[in-house]
């Protein structure tokens, strides 16, 4: 099981155990990690579930699909690692990830 890291805007720090095939927001939302709203219940139909991937991670976790690019244009303060957590599905190579949590969801 993959160990997983959220920080949330404040600092807080969630270590979290995921399941391999679950999606980031699906812990994240579990394990009750604040600032991932989830409002479309992981459609990619909404951005509240928007995190920024560790530099360190963005290679490993891949690019947005195209979906996930447009939906991220209604997103806060999009940056370079922005990724919607609905979309990044959780594998034995993403032990280890860390996560931002941005102020507020789009």
């Amino acid at each position: 099981m993959p160990r997983l890291k959220f920080i949330a805007f404040d600092g807080t720090e969630f270590d979290i155990q995921a399941d391999n095939g679950s999606t980031l927001m699906q812990n994240a939302v579990r394990n009750g990690v604040p600032g991932i709203e989830a409002e479309c219940g992981g459609a990619c139909a909404c951005a509240t579930c928007h995190v920024y991937v560790d530099e360190a991670w963005a290679e490993i976790v891949g690019p947005p699909e195209p979906m996930e690019e447009d939906m991220l244009d209604f997103a806060y303060d999009v940056r370079p690692t922005s990724r919607l957590s609905c979309q990044v599905r959780v594998r034995e190579e993403l032990d280890g990830l860390t996560v931002r949590i941005p102020e507020r969801q789009g």
